[in-house]
């Protein structure tokens, strides 16, 4: 009895124990068919949102950011990925005992981003790099999530950036790990000088290594096309900066500085990828959050009105202009329609907590005259405006008050003399 009560304790034991280890693919947020990109893409976002460091106030900062890691190390390489998804956390311990061992979670971090695992005041940081991504207006007025890509310096994986193809560093034999060596000169006869330089042998490392690494000839970096996932809320301003923390050049030397993205405005287009609705918006001009169009009218319409027109706005909406018969429109008019620019930014967006405003659309009237009329419709429009002036018409060349006739110079003179 006693035994078989020893049994069921220990079953339970190593029940509670599988229990309580996670599912390392639920800790990412991911599913099984995950690619090595998501993989990354998820231990990207989540171990800067529990590092340590960042949550100075939250307990389990550590915990999670740990787990996070833990997680990150077993699926992000192929071979332990295969014995997780066979032989789950019990296969991981194997492997480890066996000699597969683990990463500090603070190292897997630095490795990952770049620079130590810890922000240390005064640690060396990299430069922020600067980059500037063309939106389209659609886009600025209905939000959108896209992707760039630009050529980042990342740390070499194949050699964990260490530069040697086979992982191992040696502590540099000329300047003993120093990176600086000293060189005695003869400045003259009894005169000799020490001058410290940079050891040419490691580069300054105080580091050196026998093989190198066949991915970065040594370097430690490589250079590669990086996607970057851009999101553009509705009603961002041309020209808006958005920093990515840590996600500039990376290196094993230093902590990767900040990622500046600057969102601008592109030109109008009729190519499909830019306009793929057709709409007639692709061509408004934006000044803050106002909206600017030009509408081309004849003469018949501007002077007699009785006319509609249907601009397709950005986001497929009609938004209709027109004049009853009888209304006239000057050229040059600038006619606004209110609540028909471009929504304004607010970081609530359009939620319960904050209504989206709106802008104006202003539409500016261009009048067109025909180059030529026939010779009938000239007659008989030059017959109604004869009579309709003769009736009620103002002569602008009377009420002006200038001369009937030009006065030439040579009259102007004459009359001066007398």
């Amino acid at each position: 009895m006693r035994f078989f009560k020893t049994v069921v304790l220990s079953l339970l034991a190593f029940a509670q124990v599988a229990l309580c280890a996670e599912d390392y693919y639920k800790v990412l947020g991911i599913n099984k068919q995950a690619t090595e990109k998501q993989i990354k893409s998820a231990y990207r976002q989540l171990s800067k949102k529990y590092h340590p460091d960042k949550n100075p106030n939250d307990s389990t900062a550590h915990d999670k950011f740990v787990l996070v890691s833990e997680a990150y190390e077993a699926l992000s390489d192929a071979e332990s990925r295969q014995i997780y998804d066979q032989h789950g956390h019990e296969g991981l311990k194997q492997r480890k005992q066996q000699g597969g061992g683990s990463h500090d979670p603070f190292d897997l971090f630095s490795r990952f981003f770049g620079g130590g695992g810890h922000y240390q005041p005064g640690q060396r940081r990299g430069h922020n790099v600067e980059v500037k991504v063309p939106i389209a207006l659609r886009d600025f007025y209905n939000g959108r999530t896209t992707e760039f890509q630009w050529n980042k310096q990342e740390i070499c994986e194949q050699c964990e950036g260490t530069g040697a193809a086979d992982r191992v560093v040696h502590t540099c034999p000329t300047c003993q790990g120093r990176g600086v060596r000293t060189v005695r000169q003869q400045l003259a006869p009894g005169m000799i000088t020490q001058v410290q330089m940079q050891c040419d042998a490691c580069g300054g490392r105080g580091k050196s290594i026998k093989h190198r690494c066949p991915a970065c000839s040594g370097e430690r970096v490589v250079r590669k096309p990086t996607t970057v996932s851009l999101t553009v809320q509705r009603g961002m301003a041309d020209g808006t900066r958005m920093a990515y923390e840590n996600e500039a050049d990376a290196s094993p030397d230093y902590v990767a500085g900040d990622l500046i993205v600057t969102i601008i405005e592109k030109e109008p287009s009729l190519e499909e990828e830019d306009n793929p609705d057709r709409v007639d918006g692709v061509f408004f001009r934006r000044r803050g959050d106002d909206l600017f169009w030009s509408e081309i009218l004849s003469l018949r319409e501007a002077l007699m009105g009785d006319w509609t027109r249907n601009l397709t706005h950005l986001d497929g909406h009609i938004v209709r202009l027109g004049r009853k018969r009888g209304d006239v429109v000057q050229p040059n008019h600038v006619e606004t329609v209110a609540g028909e620019g471009m929504p304004k930014w607010h970081e609530d967006g359009d939620s319960v907590y904050h209504k989206t405003e709106y802008g104006d659309l202003r539409v500016e009237y261009t009048v067109v005259l025909p180059d030529q009329m026939e010779s009938g419709m000239e007659k008989e429009l030059w017959a109604l405006f004869q009579k309709w002036r003769a009736k009620k018409g103002v002569d602008l060349h009377k009420d002006s008050g200038r001369p009937e006739k030009p006065i030439m110079r040579d009259e102007h003179h004459e009359h001066e003399e007398l």
